[in-house]
């Protein structure tokens, strides 16, 4: 049963989500900070969007804008989040209430500070079906007990009496992802589902969101700062830097022409094209400070191309090829380089 505040994707024949323009601005004890700087990408259901960056470049916090979940600190200032043709950022406390869970869900970083340590794992998992579908507690126990065999906990129903401090890494984020998955979202947001985790549990768990995300045949915007796995699980990608999108397009092409010096250069940082008995490859630097980010291209004090036209002018997100775009003066040179 879905929210009648918002149509379904598959009647409207557009994306799931898009995104366009978003701007988000801190406060800060130093002043105002622009942390998100005209933001915009779509995905459509079934496929695999990655926001793709390093730590600081904002993706977290356009996940946090996406769900309304942003800290009082900061603020929507521009932009639209339209999920099949409706704006969300214009629904009040009550449309945003009945968005949440049946329409679009998030899987956060830390599970164990996610989930509420005081109440058992079921009542939280029950709270959906209760709260949205209108079941009584025992129909909507047995729905969370459904949902922790579908993910994989051993012994559900007895487990489901259990606390989150009582689970490892792996179970809490299995519960986690159970939850967002409850009530059958169009849209996923999963910001960075594997922190933390082991290298097998972090296959696994990627495993699980795929075949979840083929089941109900969801949109998934998956953050991430691993390259591995936007390969391995994405479709296309969004190349976040400084709050800015630098370069957008199919990940196959991406990666294997990137047309911005960010890009080529996180992906040239890959320890295997490192040669034995040199220093590895890295992009030189650091991401700015939110309160220093140049008026000119963000990306100027760290990129091997920079000149005098990249200080004084902001390079537009253009067209570089079919659903490709970049944000570069010199994307054409990239291949000399």
């Amino acid at each position: 049963m879905k929210s009648s505040t918002l149509p379904s994707p598959a009647k409207t024949g557009g994306p799931a989500l898009e995104v366009e323009g978003l701007c988000v601005d801190l406060r800060t004890p130093s002043g105002t900070v622009r942390a998100v700087d005209g933001v915009g990408f779509s995905v459509r259901k079934g496929r695999t969007l990655a926001l793709l960056g390093e730590s600081g470049c904002g993706k977290s916090m356009t996940a946090l804008s996406i769900a309304g979940l942003l800290d009082p600190t900061a603020e929507v200032t521009g932009g639209s989040v339209k999920v099949a043709g409706t704006d969300v950022l214009r629904l009040g406390r009550a449309g945003r209430r009945k968005l949440a869970g049946p329409v679009l869900s998030i899987v956060f970083q830390d599970a164990l500070t996610a989930l509420n340590p005081v109440q058992p794992v079921g009542r939280q998992l029950a709270e959906p079906f209760r709260i949205h579908r209108g079941l009584s507690r025992r129909d909507a126990r047995e729905k969370a007990v459904e949902l922790m065999t579908r993910v994989g906990i051993p012994e559900p129903r007895l487990r489901a009496r259990a606390y989150p401090h009582q689970f490892s890494g792996g179970m809490r984020q299995r519960l986690l992802i159970a939850m967002a998955v409850a009530l059958d979202p169009d849209v996923l947001i999963a910001d960075e589902p594997t922190t933390a985790l082991d290298v097998t549990v972090q296959a696994q768990i990627m495993r699980l969101l795929r075949d979840l995300q083929t089941e109900r045949d969801m949109a998934l915007v998956l953050i991430t700062h691993d390259l591995a796995v936007v390969a391995q699980r994405a479709d296309d990608v969004v190349v976040m830097y400084a709050g800015n999108v630098v370069e957008t397009g199919p990940v196959a092409e991406v990666f294997s022409r990137p047309r911005h010096p960010y890009t080529k250069g996180l992906l040239d940082s890959v320890p295997e094209h490192a040669v034995r008995g040199r220093p590895l490859p890295a992009v030189p630097g650091s991401p700015p400070e939110l309160s220093a980010v140049p008026s000119g291209c963000v990306f100027q004090a760290r990129c091997p191309l920079a000149g005098q036209r990249c200080a004084g002018e902001r390079p537009p997100l253009l067209s570089v090829g079919a659903a490709r775009s970049a944000a570069c003066h010199f994307s054409e040179e990239l291949d000399r380089v």
